[in-house]
């Protein structure tokens, strides 16, 4: 328990310092068209554009979209459990949750914020794509980007959260393609 006693002395003095930002980017939900837009982006961050994307790989890449859809299905999975581990054990109350002048901009799928899950499959699953399907990265990168910001805008996570689920989406990213994909790709050879 003392770690999360640390965890949360430290969580509560970057709260503050973030807060002022956090708020800033928050009140752009005032504008409906911003609202939507990164409503939208949520809803299909929530896993919907992901599973699309698994689902479509085998007909996208014939020759090797299986074994990379096989690929992203156990990674993601991985990012999942390690994310909601995290969620658990450092217990960083969302910003709305923290600071009452943050308004919620849709509901969110769980209780705490650190690290932003959205935004470590988006990283994940966009460099793996970078790494394994470089033609498809670039239609990727605004949507990540986009989703990323999501979490900020929408008042759900600090930046540091979203940062942090950068970092980790994209080390198991990387981390997949380069322990995980020979074995993969041997399979279907």
């Amino acid at each position: 328990m003392p770690s999360t006693t640390k965890a949360s002395r430290f969580f509560n003095l970057v709260d503050q310092r973030e807060y002022a930002f956090c708020q800033a980017i928050n009140r752009s939900l005032r504008f409906r068209p911003v609202h939507s837009y990164f409503q939208l982006v949520s809803r299909l961050g929530d896993g919907w554009l992901w599973y699309m994307l698994i689902l479509a790989m085998p007909v996208i890449r014939p020759d090797d979209g299986l074994a990379l859809a096989l690929l992203m299905v156990a990674t993601g999975l991985t990012c999942t459990v390690t994310y909601k581990l995290l969620k658990r054990w450092l217990i960083r109350e969302r910003p709305f949750i923290s600071f009452p002048s943050i308004n919620c901009g849709t509901p969110p799928l769980d209780r705490y914020s650190f690290p932003s899950g959205h935004t470590l499959h988006a990283v994940c699953f966009t460099t793996m794509i970078a790494l394994l399907a470089p033609n498809l990265f670039w239609p990727l990168l605004p949507f990540t980007l986009s989703v990323a910001a999501s979490r900020v805008v929408l008042g759900l996570h600090y930046p540091s959260d979203v940062a942090a689920g950068a970092l980790i989406g994209g080390c198991l990213g990387a981390l997949s393609v380069s322990a995980l994909a020979a074995p993969v790709w041997i399979l279907f050879a």
